[in-house]
């Protein structure tokens, strides 16, 4: 057998140091467990719309099962470009600066081992999805946290993001929809960013996998402000908005140079992403966009009951204003986020995912998944009173 410091020896120090998903653990104690509600999964409870999943099984039926350009089938790239323009109003250049990516989490794996050397840094404002700062780490660099609050609806400001900027801050990394919070920023706070950008001559990875999924205000694309569009990193997919998380295609849109860069590294990682489900992605955007309306309403309708429930109960909880997240306060307990967590998940069979896990900001929260039914929801609103009620 081999000795644990003998294996530690064969891994490297970079990925010795990087911890295991913090929301692993919970969904492996939960999958142990009977009569679990989970609002702990982020992803869409629909199934993939049939019109696109017809495309793709009609791919396979006419034999078109070969590897398609590295950068993703030049007509889906037009399709992206289209759709983009008349969506969020960015224009791409579909041949020199779109990328179809195994998900968005590929885009922003190639996107930050493109842009940093070793030591550079990325701000990342937090609470954020889990894999940005280890991807950041991968990479070479150095991730430098910035919190926001429920005081501020988890907004960030320009003050806050200028005070983490040192000499080797090389990019920011926003999320706005933002996963866990549900937070958006409008035009005005989003604008509010771009003169410390320039000033200290930043790039920006804009996270908008949630850009569809808006309820009371249109999404404003970073991308579309004035002067950042050459600066920006802008990452989207189809796994939220046309519940298509299983099929694993994502896009970035960049300047050509930057584009580039990212191409040739996912041209030696991972060839192309899967030709048939391209087909199917091409038919969502041409045919899906009503489904995709249709689920909104219905997350929308979830959202308003959750947050009136976590009131009425007695958990402050900010309205998200996009994505398909609650991310209630659990301070009146006294509880860490990851002890409410686990006794929830073991005195009342609902699991969610401890805030703390997202980093800055997230601790005494729990982020809570709306993405299910509404008899889950219920039961979970039910089940978390009933705790509440031992404290």
């Amino acid at each position: 057998m081999i000795s644990q410091t003998k294996q530690n020896s064969r891994l490297s120090k970079r990925v010795q140091s990087i911890k295991p998903s913090g929301i692993r653990r919970f969904f492996d104690l939960a999958s142990k467990m009977e009569n679990i509600i989970s609002l702990g999964v982020g992803e869409p409870d629909f199934i993939t719309p049939w019109n696109t999943r017809e495309a793709s099984i009609s791919s396979l039926e006419r034999g078109f099962t070969a590897y398609s350009a590295n950068a993703g089938l030049l007509e889906l790239r037009r399709e992206i470009s289209l759709y983009m323009d008349k969506r969020f109003a960015v224009q791409y250049d579909p041949e020199t600066e779109v990328l179809v990516t195994v998900g968005a989490s590929e885009a922003i794996d190639i996107g930050m081992r493109a842009i940093l050397d070793e030591g550079d840094e990325v701000i990342v404002v937090e609470p954020s999805f889990v894999s940005y700062a280890p991807l950041v780490e991968m990479a070479g660099g150095v991730p430098v946290s910035v919190g926001t609050s429920i005081e501020n609806d988890f907004k960030v400001s320009a003050s806050a993001i200028e005070k983490a900027i040192t000499n080797r801050t090389k990019a920011i990394m926003l999320c706005f929809p933002n996963n866990p919070t549900g937070s958006t920023m409008n035009h005005k706070e989003l604008q509010d960013l771009v003169s410390v950008i320039e000033r200290h001559d930043l790039l920006v990875f804009s996270d908008e996998i949630y850009a569809e999924l808006t309820y009371d205000e249109k999404h404003v694309s970073f991308a579309s402000l004035p002067k950042m569009r050459d600066r920006t990193i802008l990452i989207q997919g189809f796994s939220k908005a046309f519940a298509m998380t299983g099929w694993r295609l994502g896009f970035v849109m960049a300047p050509p140079d930057l584009l580039a860069a990212m191409l040739k590294i996912h041209q030696y990682s991972l060839m192309c992403a899967p030709t048939m489900a391209q087909y199917g992605a091409l038919e969502a955007l041409r045919s899906g966009l009503d489904e995709v309306e249709r689920m909104k309403q219905s997350y929308k309708q979830r959202r308003n009951y959750i947050v009136k429930s976590f009131a009425e109960i007695g958990l402050t909880c900010h309205t998200p204003g996009g994505a398909f997240y609650a991310f209630p306060s659990i301070e009146r307990t006294g509880l860490s986020s990851e002890q409410f967590a686990e006794k929830l998940l073991l005195e009342e069979r609902v699991a969610v995912v401890p805030g703390s896990v997202f980093g800055q900001g997230g601790e005494g929260h729990i982020r809570c998944s709306y993405a299910t039914s509404m008899d889950n929801l219920e039961q979970s609103i039910e089940r978390i009173s009933r705790l509440l009620k031992s404290f």
